[in-house]
């Protein structure tokens, strides 16, 4: 795998049976000539969707919404997946390292010159290799990288030397960068900036109210089932079944043709594609894929999300998925955003294994309209990123200007209790930039300093009070039954949970 579209679907045909066998090369050259950066991600994206995999997965999705959005918002982008690719965009005869700012000798000598560019986004794969080929200068200029990081990563793994010694220790995680420069796929937790991504059929909503006539957009007593390989349908028969005695039921799973099926009999298969949700009521949730964007997608077309609720909830604890991330999060249900921020009519989660509770659900699902969280359009993920891009400056050493200090909102939370949940209480949201406000002898009568990711924080045992020594460490994620955590909180628009009324 040399990083060209080839080679990775060539690799990916051979060791995943949803990938459909490939041609070998027969040429030498890579794939991504074009001097246009914007080109190779409308290749890739349509390359994934076409070429049997099922549509591009999540992360794609969000580098194509980022790098659209900020060539509309009028910042001047440069796309780099190898180093070729860079020297070629730039048209200089330089090396990657000269290019951001970075001396010979890979960090032995001195920054030669100021980075090039304002913001570096990248994932963590690319933090590693940056850190390889920046030397010295990585360090310098980290304020300005950007971490595009599906599942977030909390407070206690993101600094090394506390999750070493506390056993937050894993794989990912470390880097010892601001929390907020983590930028998720949904609002996980406030600790990290919440990227998003635009539900593809709001793009395309007004292109079908111009191409089809009113009868022709009319929902069937159809529901698609949510899992494209037969792994995610084992021990699901008996759910999907009550849904099949109320709704004719669809999937769209792959499946080579020497190889015989293993869905239910009375599942229509129709292999990997998109438009049966387009004359679908209900799009059901296996359990898996944790997170994803079709959900989403699904709500924006008009039908309803039903998805299982798990219990206990799933988290690194208890499953493998999650074991590793960076993460305490509880996962309740396939995709908690759904059922958080959206719910009913739009989602429902039910226990799987009640049958009674399923059926109930599924009459109780009309004609529903189509849905899109503000967060989620065009419009507003702009003006989330415009946000970020103007107000954010993680370089400064003075404290957050950004949100305003008149949005805080404080709680003093029950015992075990994140801040996440105690502002979410109030239909508020919490605010890592306001801790500082609080870590002070004035808001509290008695203190203890110490280095732990639950503080500022207050204990009845001992009636005393801990302020945080490390900023970086500011949590509203972390809980523990033996603390009420004292928790920054703050108002947010309508359908758009990372901005606030006074933010804009």
């Amino acid at each position: 795998v040399d990083g060209t579209t080839c080679s990775i679907l060539t690799y990916l045909s051979q060791i995943e049976d949803f990938c459909p066998p490939r041609l070998k090369r027969n040429h030498s050259a890579l794939q991504y000539t074009n001097e246009n950066p914007f080109l190779y991600i409308q290749y890739m994206l349509c390359d994934l969707t076409t070429d049997g995999l099922g549509g591009p997965l999540g992360e794609l999705v969000q580098w194509a919404d980022l790098s659209a959005c900020l060539t509309i918002l009028g910042h001047n982008n440069i796309h780099s997946v190898l180093h070729e690719t860079l020297v070629k965009l730039m048209y200089v005869c330089c090396d990657w390292s000269s290019l951001i700012g970075a001396a010979p000798g890979r960090g032995s000598c001195p920054i030669q010159r100021p980075l090039t560019f304002d913001l570096i986004y990248t994932d963590y794969h690319g933090l590693a290799h940056l850190q390889g080929a920046m030397g010295l200068a990585f360090q310098h200029y980290q304020c300005r990288f950007r971490i595009l990081d599906s599942f977030g990563t909390e407070p206690a793994f993101n600094l090394g030397s506390y999750a070493r010694s506390r056993g937050f220790k894993t794989l990912w995680g470390s880097w010892g960068l601001q929390p907020l420069q983590y930028l998720t796929m949904f609002p996980h937790t406030p600790d990290n900036s919440f990227l998003g991504f635009v539900s593809e059929e709001t793009v395309r909503e007004e292109l079908r109210e111009e191409e089809l006539e009113p009868d022709t957009y009319k929902k069937d007593r159809i529901a698609v089932v949510y899992g494209k390989e037969e792994y995610m349908w084992q021990g699901k028969s008996e759910y999907v079944g009550v849904i099949h005695e109320e709704l004719e039921t669809h999937a769209t799973v792959y499946q080579p043709a020497e190889r015989a099926s293993s869905l239910p009999s009375f599942i229509r298969n129709h292999g990997l594609e998109s438009e049966s949700l387009l004359l679908s009521q209900l799009f059901v949730g296996l359990g898996f894929p944790y997170e994803g964007p079709a959900p989403i997608e699904a709500i924006a077309l008009g039908c309803v999300f039903l998805q299982p609720r798990f219990d206990p909830p799933h988290s690194s604890d208890n499953n493998n998925f999650y074991k590793g991330k960076p993460t305490t999060r509880q996962i309740s249900s396939q995709n908690p955003y759904a059922e958080e921020f959206i719910g009913k009519p739009y989602v429902w989660t039910v226990d799987m294994t009640n049958s009674t509770d399923v059926r109930e659900a599924v009459k109780a699902i009309l004609n529903t309209e189509p849905f899109t969280p503000r967060e989620f359009t065009c419009e507003g993920m702009l003006e989330r990123v415009h946000g970020y891009i103007t107000h954010q400056n993680f370089c400064s050493k003075s404290v957050p200007a950004w949100p305003p200090q008149r949005a805080l909102r404080i709680h003093l939370g029950p015992l075990g209790q994140s801040c996440v949940s105690v502002c979410r209480r109030s239909s508020l949201v919490c605010e890592p930039s306001f801790f500082h406000h609080l870590n002070s002898p004035a808001a509290f009568t008695s203190m203890v300093q110490e280095v732990n990711h639950l503080f500022p924080a207050y204990s009845p045992w001992g009636q005393h009070c801990g302020l945080q020594q490390e900023p970086l460490l500011f949590s509203c994620a972390g809980s523990d039954p033996s603390h009420r955590r004292l928790c920054p909180c703050r108002a947010h628009l309508p359908g758009q949970v990372a901005l606030c009324p006074d933010c804009l």
